[in-house]
């Protein structure tokens, strides 16, 4: 049997209009009738007509979460984090894939700020100005990014940086190479800009490769580079891209993490499954998807940007086999390059000097 206001009303002794009042506008009841209504629509299961409630409030009861690649395992945790949020919220949550297209963006949020209360942004690619441009247009809180004054949750890219250098370095590795991903990606600049404050740091020399898709076949693509770069160890800008430089360092015969280290981002959950289980940065993804539902709701409910509307969120390193120190040259480089005259080179050494000669730039 379903629970009406008017059932609610008779057990509480009051009107079903006080009922309403309760439900959608509770600043404006006593404190004392406030309490008694609550408990009995909680004791008989009511649940209010979303419909109507809209009516009063103006309010959809719906959430909108726009994400670049729903396909990137890393976005499914954050899913599940607002998804979990907002259901304790009582709102609904619609998902909008944009497939990476950063110029889809933008007219997403137009078309869905009718149909919601507010936007949840997850690694958005726009530029800033289309960024303020879709907070004037709804209420939005941003995963993964930082602009301005709009409520947002990132993580410590610093930190997180700093963990896997420190790691790298205590293996000996003295020159480490970083896959980067889409230049648009706000999470690649500061990745990058923070390895490199890192390295110099630590005296160490970083080689920028890229920039890749995001993917494990954007990785493989760019074992070749990894392999020319002379580095020992590796950062893929995710997990995705560290399995796929595995993978192609694997077809060129190269062991991993016998001759070169590989470290991915993310901590997604195959990281732990493939052989070697890989060396990640942990970023609490369902923590992120929670923050942002709370960060949104405050907003909703004070119509003005939360007390904090930053939140940065901690990162762990967790060390599995794909990372080891730094391999032992067989001979010194100097030796290997004062071959003797009579020492022709073979195909293999031809291809591999002039690769070294199309080195990327260092960095760092």
């Amino acid at each position: 049997m379903v629970v009406t206001i008017r059932d609610v009303a008779k057990a509480a002794g009051v009107s079903a209009s006080t009922v309403s009042r309760a439900l959608s506008m509770p600043d404006v009841v006593e404190a004392a009738t406030l309490e008694r209504v609550t408990k009995v629509a909680e004791h008989l299961g009511y649940r209010p007509n979303r419909a109507a409630r809209g009516l009063i409030t103006g309010r959809t009861g719906n959430f909108g979460l726009i994400l670049p690649d729903l396909a990137n395992p890393f976005f499914p945790s954050v899913v599940k984090g607002i998804q979990q949020a907002a259901h304790r919220a009582d709102y609904q949550v619609f998902v909008v894939d944009t497939d990476e297209d950063a110029t889809a963006e933008l007219g997403l949020v137009r078309n869905l700020a009718k149909q919601v209360d507010g936007i949840v942004l997850c690694s958005p690619r726009m530029k800033p100005a289309e960024l303020r441009q879709a907070a004037s247009l709804v209420p939005v809180v941003l995963v993964n990014r930082r602009e301005g004054s709009i409520p947002a949750v990132a993580v410590d890219n610093a930190g997180g940086m700093r963990q896997i250098v420190r790691h790298l370095a205590d293996l000996g590795h003295r020159r480490i190479g970083y896959v980067a991903g889409p230049r648009s990606s706000w999470s690649n600049r500061g990745r990058l800009k923070a390895l490199q404050a890192e390295c110099r740091g630590a005296g160490l020399e970083l080689v920028a490769l890229g920039n890749f898709d995001p993917t494990f076949d954007g990785g493989t693509a760019a074992a070749e580079g990894v392999l020319i770069s002379g580095v020992t160890a590796v950062i893929g800008y995710n997990d995705l891209v560290a399995l796929g430089v595995i993978g192609g360092l694997r077809e060129r015969g190269v062991a991993v993490p016998a001759q070169i280290s590989v470290v991915g981002i993310d901590n997604i959950a195959m990281s732990s499954m493939v052989d070697p289980a890989l060396t990640t940065l942990d970023l609490p993804k369902d923590v992120a998807g929670r923050a942002a539902v709370e960060l949104l709701v405050q907003l909703l409910a004070a119509e003005a940007p939360p007390n904090k509307p930053i939140r940065e969120l901690p990162t762990e390193l967790v060390v599995r086999k794909s990372t080891a120190p730094r391999p032992r040259r067989t001979q010194p480089r100097e030796h290997r390059r004062r071959r003797s005259d009579r020492d022709e080179p073979g195909p293999e050494l031809r291809h591999a000097e002039t690769d070294h000669r199309q080195r990327p730039d260092r960095l760092g």
